[in-house]
């Protein structure tokens, strides 16, 4: 049954993690979306590997079976604002991981402030300047749901961010 003081895997690594491709691929993702580690990016893409097994085991089901769990998965989906309203499993089945690191904290307020860099957004979110509305949230990694995005408030102004300053008449 295993200890429960130590929580199991969140994630399962790839079977060849020394190829140049997947290097090369990992690094890219790493670096644009400010992942601390690859456990991060394996979390997601883990993530994404079950959502898109249980849209293609519902495919497998006969239609009387499927109606009720496909219209469950979507409004799961619907809700974590990977799926729009009116997604069918053919959707799902092309979700991809980008989709999924789109929806977190970190990454919403690096498009929220503009910040300089993924890095500069993860320090804001991790130091406590970032309130999704009545609580404070200091976990880069959490899924903003697509009810809270507007609910994001940040506490601090943030130095080096993109800030459009209007022209001065001098």
């Amino acid at each position: 049954m295993g200890d429960p003081r130590k929580a199991k895997k969140t994630f399962h690594r790839p079977r060849m993690i020394w190829t140049t491709d997947q290097l090369n691929a990992e690094l890219y993702i790493m670096g644009s979306y400010g992942l601390r580690n690859k456990r991060e990016l394996w979390r997601a893409e883990t993530e994404v590997a079950r959502i898109r097994n249980q849209a293609r085991a519902l495919l497998a089901l006969s239609a009387e079976l499927r109606a009720e769990k496909e219209r469950r998965l979507l409004n799961f989906l619907n809700r974590l604002g990977l799926a729009r309203e009116g997604a069918t499993l053919d959707d799902i089945l092309n979700l991809k991981i980008e989709d999924l690191l789109e929806r977190r904290l970190q990454t919403i307020v690096m498009r929220k402030t503009g910040t300089s860099s993924p890095y500069q957004a993860r320090q804001v979110v991790s130091h406590g300047h970032v309130s999704i509305g009545n609580r404070k949230v200091n976990i880069p990694g959490y899924i903003v749901k697509a009810e809270e995005e507007h609910q994001i408030m940040i506490h601090i102004e943030v130095p080096g961010a993109a800030a459009v300053q209007p022209a001065s008449a001098s």
